[in-house]
């Protein structure tokens, strides 16, 4: 891994931990229908890296990029219905908050 892209994955692993109970918040409240204690932890840790991107570190990359990118991802790692669960949190997260500008 290049300087600059090990630059960047501390950075992110370092800002969903520093807003980690702030990021479950968001995912809590938007995927009310299931409970976090069952969300499979890939699709936990893909929705808490994209929304940290979408919502707080936003000038690295555009926030439908960070869409993108996480629906990949799901469909890579995680199991049948992760590309789905993902593309609707993150699409509702999209539609109610950074359309509306409530992101920071």
């Amino acid at each position: 891994m290049s300087g600059d892209r090990a630059e960047r994955a501390a950075r992110l692993v370092a800002g969903v931990i520093g807003r980690r109970e702030e990021l479950d918040g968001i995912i809590e409240e938007t995927a009310d229908r299931l409970p976090m204690d069952e969300m499979a932890l890939v699709d936990l840790t893909i929705l808490r890296i994209a929304l940290y991107e979408m919502l707080f570190d936003n000038g690295a990359v555009r926030p439908n990029t960070a869409v993108r990118q996480a629906v990949s991802l799901a469909k890579r790692f995680g199991d049948d219905g992760s590309r789905r669960f993902v593309s609707g949190v993150l699409g509702e997260i999209s539609r109610n908050r950074l359309q509306a500008g409530t992101a920071e």
